[in-house]
């Protein structure tokens, strides 16, 4: 009985790109790719999407075992897609530090940080806050299938071996950055409302009684008041948050 292990090289090669381009993504996808989650938790994960991927995608790699460096060419446009994607599923959690940004500074807690523990740098608290709870809400609501399906379905938009569009990709990044501002703003907007008008009825409180306090009344106020409203939209705000991911997935993924 003879094994023909011809084709091993060539699968080889297959499963380093496949890997190359999961392993970018998944370094960069919000709730996996966290700097306080293991490496080697990662490079499983990563492991185990691509033995799923490869053999639906297999026929799609020409490679040439002959040539060292169009195979060098093909991996780093593997990697840099994965990079593309990854990013662009990562901005979406950015709404959320510019909805928290906002609702802090309106709540007059703009100079309260913590460290996040997404990415171990510090941050505004209110933002630490939601991005967390947006990460765990991916999760809740199985949100994160959809960054598989997306990836799977990266192959027909950046088919292996065909030339970026780099046009394509600018307008990509520009459209997800744009997005996350829009989207952080909407969330804070009840917020912006809120601090419009408590500081007009802190100001014509300071005019009618000049001999009060108004800075020492009007911050603890402003806090407790900030959380009431807090607790009152924060689902509506991740209702919409979830809603935006889910839209930015569905545009990773072809029509069929």
């Amino acid at each position: 009985m003879r094994i023909d292990i011809s084709l091993l090289p060539a699968l080889a090669a297959a499963f380093m790109l496949v890997f190359a381009r999961i392993g970018a993504m998944v370094m960069l996808l919000p709730g996996l790719g966290e700097s306080n989650i293991p490496v080697r938790v990662k490079l499983a994960i990563a492991l185990m999407l691509t033995l799923v991927i490869l053999p639906l995608h297999r026929s799609a790699y020409q490679i040439d075992m002959q040539s060292l460096t169009s195979l060098l060419i093909l991996m780093l446009r593997e990697i840099v897609i994965g990079i593309v994607l990854g990013a662009t599923a990562r901005v979406t959690l950015a709404a959320l530090q510019v909805a928290g940004s906002v609702i802090a500074q309106q709540m007059g807690l703009g100079f309260v940080t913590s460290v996040d523990p997404t990415q171990g740098q510090q941050g505004i608290l209110i933002g630490n806050f939601l991005t967390m709870l947006g990460v765990t809400m991916l999760f809740a609501t199985d949100s994160h299938h959809l960054v598989i399906a997306a990836l799977n379905d990266s192959y027909q938009i950046f088919s292996p071996g065909e030339t970026m569009a780099s046009g394509d990709v600018a307008s990509l990044a520009t459209r997800a950055f744009a997005a996350a501002f829009r989207i952080g703003l909407q969330l804070s907007a009840p917020f912006l409302v809120f601090g419009l008008v408590f500081n007009i009825g802190l100001g014509v409180l300071a005019r009618l009684m000049p001999q009060m306090q108004v800075y020492f009344v009007g911050v603890p106020l402003s806090i407790m008041a900030g959380f009431l409203v807090l607790a009152v939209v924060i689902a509506a705000m991740m209702g919409t948050f979830l809603d935006y991911f889910i839209g930015v997935m569905h545009d990773l993924m072809p029509l069929r």
